[in-house]
């Protein structure tokens, strides 16, 4: 026997407006208990590797705010910290619900996808969407009959901690970029002598004549006049000679360069590859002293 059209009235391909109410409550509730975060789509230029199936640039470069809700309130899930043979690792999950309405609404793409990043301004870190549940709702199921299509209230989504690993990021909120720019590992470059002051987070260069000629660039973490330059994201290798500063107009010149400089991976909360050098300096002894380093 037929449910009562009375009672049931949810035909398929079409929305209710008592659904839609339940929809408008859901999403003033994420706006009372949720919390602002900032979604940051992944793009990587079309530079996919096939092979390990994989993008060889991950770039992030644009954030949309929108407020979602936060539904392990009591702590992180996941496996937590432990201590494995790679080190200290911290294995740290979330889940968030968004609305389907306000994400269609907010971001200019279908749904959340794999690989893309959430900032959390509350915790002030990043996490990457591992897993995107979009056929069911988990958190009312099919209210009022709605769900047909996967045509539900929200999106539940399954985050990690992210591991940073030299992706390119810079959205141009100074929340986000200046969080993440202690995280690239930074090379040192000792300077002579020369003119001007570098701004930190201005483009340096190596060239002829003009940026867009350049044979290496870089941008300026910190600077320290008659004495060196710390610098991230490098590109091509820069030599002996004079290194220009796009906005400042500054030039100095170049004395050596040194990729010793203490590195920070702070998302993967390991220790990095120079402690670990001065560390093993100070057992074993390579120098001819020692009968058993190398001649």
């Amino acid at each position: 026997m037929p449910t009562n059209v009375y009672f049931n009235p949810f035909p398929a391909g079409q929305i209710t407006s008592e659904q839609l109410l339940v929809e408008d409550l859901v999403i003033e509730a994420m706006k009372i208990y949720g919390m602002n975060v900032f979604y940051l789509p992944r793009s990587s230029q079309d530079q996919v590797d096939y092979l390990f199936g994989e993008d060889t640039l991950k770039q992030y470069v644009t954030a949309y705010p929108i407020e979602m809700y936060l539904e392990n309130v009591t702590g992180m899930e996941g496996e937590g910290d432990f201590i494995s043979k790679f080190g200290l690792e911290i294995r740290d999950e979330v889940s968030l619900l968004v609305s389907r309405r306000r994400f269609a609404a907010t971001v200019p793409q279908i749904r959340p996808n794999e690989g893309d990043l959430i900032y959390i301004p509350l915790v002030k870190n990043f996490f990457e969407i591992t897993f995107v549940e979009h056929e069911n709702d988990q958190a009312m199921f099919y209210t009022l009959g709605r769900g047909r299509d996967a045509n539900v209230y929200v999106y539940a989504l399954k985050l990690k901690q992210f591991v940073f690993s030299n992706e390119f990021v810079q959205v141009g909120i100074t929340e986000i970029d200046s969080q993440i720019r202690d995280h690239y590992p930074r090379t040192r470059i000792a300077l002579t002598s020369g003119s001007g002051k570098f701004v930190n987070d201005e483009i340096i260069y190596q060239s002829a004549n003009t940026l867009a000629n350049a044979t290496a660039t870089a941008i300026v973490y910190s600077f320290t006049p008659n004495t060196h330059v710390d610098i991230i994201r490098v590109k091509g290798t820069f030599a002996t000679g004079n290194v220009k500063g796009n906005s400042s107009s500054s030039e100095w010149i170049i004395n050596t360069i040194s990729d010793t400089v203490t590195m920070d991976n702070a998302f993967e909360d390991i220790q990095d590859n120079y402690r670990i050098q001065n560390e093993s300096d100070s057992i074993i002894d390579f120098t001819e002293v020692n009968p058993f380093g190398e001649p």
